[in-house]
C-alpha cells in the first residue's frame, strides 16, 4: 500500500480531488487540514493541523514514506518551506504543488505556454501579491526539492469551476438567473479567456502521480476553449434552460457601480493546456458538458448554500 499525503483537500479543488483520487486503488490517503470542514469520506484519515504550525505538523503527520504529497494550501513560499523541514526529504516520493496560471507576466503573446516569463513582483489590483507569492513558493519548491532530491511538478490552474466552487464565478451567474435578474456585461470587443473544470484538475494531479514524465516540470491547465462573455451567456442559456436577460454597459460604468462581474472585462487570459495532455494523456473537458455538471449540481444543492 502507497501513503499519499493531501495537505488541504476539504474544500473545492482539493475535496474534488479527494473523492476522485480515493476511488484509484492502492493507495492509503492522509487529508491534512485545519478540520474546519471534515471531509467524513471513508477509507481517509484526517489530520487536524494549522500548516502555519511547525511545531503541530511535526507532531500530527505520521513519520510514513509518502509516496506523493499534494499540497493544494501553500500561499507563500515558506509555507513550502515549512513542509519540507517537517517531512525528511527521502520519505516524499513526489511533491506536487497546485499552483495558478497568474504567476505569469503579463503578454500579448497567446496562448500563454508554460516557459513564458513570470512575474517579477507584486501586482496591481487588490490582490497584487498572491501571483507574486505564488511565483516564490514555486521557486521555493524547485529550491527544497533540489536540496532534497525530490521528485516535483507544478501544475498552474487557470480559472476553474465546478462543484463546491466556494469563489463567485460560475455562481454568481447562477444566482443572478435563479433570481429572474439581469445579466450585465461590457459593451466592448471581446476579452477571452480560459478555463478548466475542477474534475479536469483532480484527473490531472491523478496522472501526474508516479509519472516520472512529469517530474521537474510545471504545466498549465487549461481547456482548448475560447470563452467571451457572451459566448459564457449562449452556455448558461443551455445548461439552465432559461433565456436570460442580458443588459450591456460600458466597462467604466460597470468598474463605477461595482458590479461583480468575476472574469476580465477587456484583457484577454488564454492559456495552452496542452503540454500536460501530451504527457499524461487525457482530454479536457468539453466546456459546455463541465457547466453542465455544475449547474446540476448547483440545483441540487443550492450551490453548497443549503
Amino acid at each position: 500500500m502507497k501513503n499519499a499525503l493531501i495537505i488541504g483537500g476539504s474544500y473545492f479543488v482539493g475535496r474534488v480531488f479527494v473523492e476522485e483520487f480515493s476511488k484509484v486503488p492502492g493507495y492509503a490517503i492522509y487529508v491534512m487540514n485545519r478540520g474546519n470542514v471534515p471531509l467524513g469520506m471513508k477509507g481517509v484519515t484526517e489530520i487536524r493541523c494549522d500548516r502555519h504550525n511547525t511545531e503541530a505538523m511535526s507532531e500530527a503527520i505520521p513519520s510514513l514514506m509518502w509516496d506523493a504529497v499534494m499540497d493544494f494550501c501553500a500561499y507563500r513560499a515558506d509555507d513550502i518551506t515549512r513542509v519540507l523541514h517537517v517531512i525528511p526529504a527521502h520519505a516524499i516520493g513526489h511533491y506536487v504543488f497546485i499552483s495558478t496560471a497568474s504567476v505569469y507576466d503579463r503578454t500579448t503573446e497567446l496562448p500563454v505556454c508554460e516557459g513564458a516569463r513570470t512575474v517579477a513582483g507584486p501586482q496591481r489590483g487588490p490582490h497584487g501579491d498572491y501571483a507574486y507569492n505564488k511565483y516564490l513558493a514555486e521557486e521555493e519548491l524547485k529550491r527544497g526539492c533540489r536540496e532534497g532530491d525530490i521528485p516535483w511538478t507544478i501544475l498552474r490552474p487557470t480559472f476553474i469551476y465546478g462543484k463546491y466552487n466556494y469563489a463567485p464565478r460560475e455562481s454568481y451567474f447562477f444566482d443572478l438567473i435563479q433570481k429572474g435578474e439581469n445579466v450585465i456585461l461590457p459593451d466592448n470587443d471581446l476579452a477571452l479567456f480560459t478555463f478548466v473544470s475542477v474534475w479536469d484538475v483532480a484527473r490531472a494531479i491523478i496522472g501526474c502521480i508516479a509519472n516520472r514524465e512529469t517530474h521537474e516540470k510545471a504545466f498549465n491547465l487549461s481547456g482548448e476553449e475560447l470563452v467571451s462573455y457572451p459566448r459564457l451567456v449562449d452556455v448558461l442559456r443551455l445548461v439552465t434552460g432559461i433565456d436570460l436577460r442580458v443588459e450591456y454597459r460600458s466597462v467604466e460604468r460597470i468598474v463605477a457601480q461595482g458590479i461583480p462581474l468575476p472574469f476580465p472585462l477587456e484583457e484577454h487570459l488564454v492559456y495552452s493546456g496542452a503540454r500536460i495532455t501530451r504527457v499524461v494523456g487525457f482530454s479536457y473537458m468539453p466546456f459546455l458538458e463541465g457547466m453542465r455538471a455544475t449547474y446540476e449540481w448547483y440545483s441540487r444543492t443550492g450551490g453548497g448554500k443549503r
